[in-house]
């Protein structure tokens, strides 16, 4: 019996010493998950200060100021433009019944450069009457939902650029739209 115990006493000792191992796998297990959590909050919290522009200030310090969009346009290289607002347009659809349906329209024009604006100026009893002339041919149906809404820019965009030849147009802006 004396031989029974020591053998679980050596299994005891034994089992120490394993535990005391272990303990030390233990701790560098408890240590490589403490790195990668510290590691993963400093990446997280660096991702969230990059994205939401807390990082500006000390990214343009490091890496220089950003190149100046208004120059080039943006990323496609194009010059901005400059946009010009033309009077309120109030005119009467057509309509095949007696009752008089109304379209205001507040409209602005995408130039491609400032320097356009006075040629605009010149020509513009021309635009104006062109969209008048097209304006008033329209039914109320024609203006319902995205795709009359789009056929309208469309059509206005061709009318202006037809009207102001030389002088480019890049796009129609609808300003307001009021249909009575």
């Amino acid at each position: 019996m004396a031989d029974d115990d020591d053998p679980d006493e050596e299994n005891e000792g034994g089992d120490s010493e394993e535990d005391g191992g272990g303990s030390g796998g233990g701790s560098k297990k408890k240590l490589i998950i403490i790195v990668a959590v510290v590691f993963l909050l400093v990446v997280g919290g660096l991702a969230g200060a990059y994205f939401t522009g807390l990082l500006d200030p000390v990214m343009e310090m490091v890496l220089g100021p950003p190149e100046d969009t208004m120059e080039t346009g943006g990323e496609d290289g194009q010059v901005a433009g400059v946009y010009y607002e033309l009077p309120e347009l109030l005119v009467n659809l057509n309509s095949t019944d007696r009752t008089s349906t109304f379209l205001k329209i507040r409209i602005s024009l995408e130039i491609e450069s400032p320097l356009d604006i006075p040629k605009v100026e010149q020509i513009m009893p021309r635009i104006i009457d062109n969209f008048q002339v097209y304006l008033r041919e329209l039914r109320l149906e024609d203006l319902k939902g995205a795709a009359g809404m789009y056929r309208l820019r469309e059509e206005l965009l061709t009318r202006v650029s037809a009207a102001a030849a030389p002088i480019r147009i890049k796009d129609v802006l609808f300003r307001e739209m009021l249909v009575q």
